[in-house]
């Protein structure tokens, strides 16, 4: 059913399913590729067919990132989160008044689970998707339908995996532009951007997704008659 949906909106990678667990999930695997440069690295992985868990000390080479999943940074990496924080407000990439309002997971999980939706052992929390903006613009209709998301759309600049906590703390469905370490780190194409999904809310998505493409089928046959009735700008 995900396949259909990764292709019916055209999606160049499959939904991918995360979770923040205080248990091992079954199943799957501890990661085993090494260290990498971000925790967003994983969502790659995971982009790529494989289901794995991580454990905090994975995600220590963000200080960002690791901020975001509340997991604090040992005493020997030293002041590591506030050293990047100065780095950026000292290269104008970031102000210093930004920071309180990045959002960020209440507790640092034990686990953090990664996998293809469809074939994810274990229940997300968030399910991730990287779309066009056309795709996400269906998407989010159906988040919306699902009563998975609002009128006025969560969207969410620097840093990009804040939104997997933005999607968790509100319950709603967010929109994340990406950042520019999280594009260099993932491989997100210049014109895709993130749509976040609350895991519980994630199948009635799916349910309404069909509908809601079907319904913008038919909304574009009626605009492009419209259209024709009226000259062609000169």
């Amino acid at each position: 059913m995900n396949t259909s949906l990764q292709q019916q909106f055209s999606l160049t990678r499959a939904p991918i399913a995360i979770g923040f667990l205080d248990t091992v999930p079954e199943g799957i695997s501890a990661w085993r590729g090494g260290e990498v440069p971000a925790g967003c690295s994983f969502w790659s992985a995971a982009w790529n067919g494989e289901s794995f868990y991580t454990v905090p000390a994975d995600h220590l080479n963000c200080a960002v990132g690791a901020y975001t999943h509340g997991i604090a940074i040992p005493e020997d990496r030293g002041n590591v989160l506030m050293d990047t924080v100065g780095f950026m407000v000292g290269s104008g990439y970031l102000k210093m008044e930004e920071v309180p309002g990045i959002p960020v997971l209440p507790k640092a999980p034990a686990f953090v689970a990664y996998a293809p939706v469809e074939s994810a052992t274990f229940t997300p929390d968030v399910v991730l998707i990287a779309a066009k903006p056309a795709s996400a613009m269906l998407l989010y209709e159906a988040a919306v339908r699902a009563g998975a998301g609002d009128a006025l759309t969560q969207t969410l600049g620097r840093p990009g995996c804040a939104v997997l906590p933005l999607a968790m703390k509100t319950a709603n469905s967010a929109l994340s532009f990406g950042c520019k370490g999280n594009r260099t780190f993932t491989g997100l194409r210049d014109e895709e951007l993130y749509l976040a999904i609350p895991g519980a809310k994630w199948p009635a998505l799916v349910a309404a997704a069909t509908e809601i493409a079907g319904a913008n089928a038919t909304m574009e046959a009626h605009y492009k008659a419209h259209q024709a009735a009226f000259p062609k700008p000169v």
